[in-house]
């Protein structure tokens, strides 16, 4: 059996079913070894001229109760040793997703959605399968042999021990097999995984891949890394196949030895007494090779149950490794639960660097942003515009006090109380597959349609929707694929906005859309967030320019603070970039017209 910390909490939660499985595999390993010893004994009355119709009967009823008893068992073996097995899995994969929507955006940074996907697929399977036909095999092997070789050996005592022999041989060589396919399955994992990256990241960036004319070369390198991975699968299954083949060999040899052996033994007996353990007649020889033939399976068992076992153990310290990730983003021992968040944030001396960096993202950050306010916030790429709302969303860690909302530390508001008052447009605009419906409903139970449409005018989309082929029942593709950017956008608005809540935070969300469609849905934000906070960060000076406070990042460091008016007389920086965009948008407009 596997063993861990993880692996123990099912052990004991379904440890009565395996219990009552392992109960019924060896009355079946038991009654089985009788069907041998009853054949037997038909050949031996036939043998001496004994057997009689009445004696036949008994033979034949009794061979139909163990039969049905063998029925029985089996039924009630695999209901509690199979069924189980899935039981393990499906309560592993909820403990795997559980503890993977917990972990920090630092840990997707640095596992790949392909490795983590082998994870729920590959690795658990053959967790799953340790836990099913592993202890089968296991109880199989010690009871169903034990049982089978007692019995040879109380009929024959010289022809067993042969039989033992490559056996023996049979186990050596599985354990030496077994530790060099443990390496063949953890190498074909691996080939597997980037199988699975390069895959999807194909497929998320087909239309970037097209674009640029590239289909070829990535057939070509998709080739590269599939070639890797089957490979990588051929050598483990030549492995494998070997440890099959050389314990068939030595199976076929034993039958071999023992029909030879035994008939050989068996002539020299005919029409002795079989009572010196060194006799075997017709009957024995029959009985005997009953059993040889019962105790083949756990012969051959062996070498798959470890072949198994280092799969599932390769497995497991896989999974478990996912598992035992910390949860670093977590809430405080001295959370503050009574917080009625209304919005006032204040910004106290943040610095932050991102988790294993030394470099600064944001420096000394200091600023205050009242209840109810309007606040824009812009500065070059890479400023640390979007890293300030990642803090604010506690995806990340800091200091104490240097984040404080309604007057309570950041890091003492537990996490679902600090998202929940928070709707954010994010700048990748993620959709999911699913109705544009349940998208815009997202974060909202049981949000009612015209809920959904009033937001989705809000956001000026609903015309759109309108359109589509089953309109707010429209299926999109994968994240949103059969959408334009700007619907993409404004749909993200739209979820945001079906929160209502006390803080709303829009990165960049109107990158896609026209100047025209800006000035309709900032409208419409301004009567629907009348009195609660709204934060913009924007690129554009024409989204931000009629907010309350303006927020001028640089380099990690807010260099200016104040109205559009009064930046574009104290901040060099603001001014330089409001101009500039004045002659952008002049060029395109000379362009338009010529």
């Amino acid at each position: 059996m596997l063993f861990g910390k993880h692996l123990n909490r099912l052990y004991l939660k379904y440890g009565l079913l395996y219990l009552v499985g392992i109960a019924a595999l060896v009355a079946v390993d038991f009654y089985q070894l009788e069907i041998p010893t009853l054949i037997g004994g038909i050949i031996g009355d036939l043998e001496h001229m004994t057997l009689t119709e009445q004696g036949l009967l008994v033979y034949v009823l009794r061979i139909a109760m163990i039969s049905a008893v063998l029925v029985i068992g089996r039924v009630v073996w695999r209901i509690c040793i199979m069924g189980t097995s899935w039981r393990v899995g499906y309560d592993l994969r909820n403990e795997m997703f559980d503890h993977a929507e917990k972990l920090s955006r630092n840990f997707y940074q640095q596992n790949k959605s392909g490795a983590l996907m082998a994870l729920f697929t590959n690795d658990l399977d053959a967790v799953r399968m340790a836990f099913g036909p592993g202890i089968l095999m296991t109880f199989d092997v010690l009871f169903l042999g034990a049982f089978a070789l007692y019995k040879m050996f109380a009929l024959q005592p010289v022809l067993t021990l042969i039989t033992i022999v490559p056996l023996a041989l049979v186990s050596v060589m599985a354990a030496f097999v077994s530790r060099i396919t443990g390496a063949k399955f953890k190498a074909r994992q691996k080939a597997l995984e980037n199988m699975f990256d390069f895959t999807q990241e194909n497929f998320y960036g087909i239309s970037v891949i097209k674009a640029f004319v590239n289909e070829l070369r990535e057939i070509r390198q998709f080739a590269k890394i599939n070639k890797d991975n089957y490979e990588k699968n051929m050598s483990f299954v030549k492995v494998s196949t070997l440890l099959h083949t050389g314990i068939e060999m030595f199976i076929t040899l034993i039958r071999i030895i023992m029909l030879a052996v035994g008939g050989y033994i068996a002539w020299l007996t005919f029409g002795l007494a079989t009572g010196d353990p060194a006799k075997l007649d017709a009957s024995g020889l029959a009985m005997f090779a009953g059993y040889f033939g019962t105790v083949i399976w756990p012969m051959m068992a062996i070498g798959r149950l470890i072949n198994m076992r280092a799969q599932a153990r390769a497995s497991m310290q896989r999974i478990s490794g996912m598992l035992d990730a910390p949860i670093d983003i977590k809430d405080a021992e001295n959370a503050v639960t009574d917080i009625d968040i209304k919005g006032h944030i204040v910004f106290n001396n943040l610095t932050f660097r991102y988790p294993g960096s030394k470099a600064e993202v944001l420096k000394n950050v200091d600023f205050e942003i009242n209840a109810g306010e309007t606040v824009g916030i812009i500065g070059r790429t890479g400023s640390g515009k979007t890293t300030l709302v990642d803090v604010l969303l506690r995806l990340y860690n800091l200091k104490s006090n240097e984040v404080i909302v309604d007057g309570v530390d950041l890091m003492r508001i537990p996490l679902r109380t600090i998202r929940a008052a928070i709707g954010y447009v994010p700048q990748d605009n993620f959709i999911f597959s699913d109705t544009v419906r349940n998208n815009i409903g997202f974060g909202v139970d049981d949000a009612s349609l015209e809920e959904i449409i009033e937001m989705a005018i809000a956001a000026d989309v609903h015309e759109n929707i309108d359109e589509f082929p089953n309109k707010y029942d429209t299926i999109v593709g994968e994240r949103g694929v059969t959408l334009s950017g700007g619907q993409k956008q404004r749909i993200s608005i739209a979820r945001a906005l079906m929160k209502d809540p006390p803080i709303l935070i829009m990165d960049d969300s109107f990158s896609a859309v026209d100047t025209k469609t800006e000035e309709a849905v900032l409208a419409r934000l301004q009567e629907l967030r009348s009195g609660k906070t709204t934060i913009l960060i924007a690129h554009r000076i024409s989204t931000i320019k009629h907010a309350d406070k303006i927020v001028v990042i640089d380099d990690g460091k807010v260099v200016a603070v104040g109205t559009h008016d009064a930046l574009l007389s104290t901040s060099a920086l603001y001014s330089e970039m409001v101009i500039r965009q004045q002659l952008e948008a002049a060029i395109e407009g000379g362009n338009a017209n010529g």
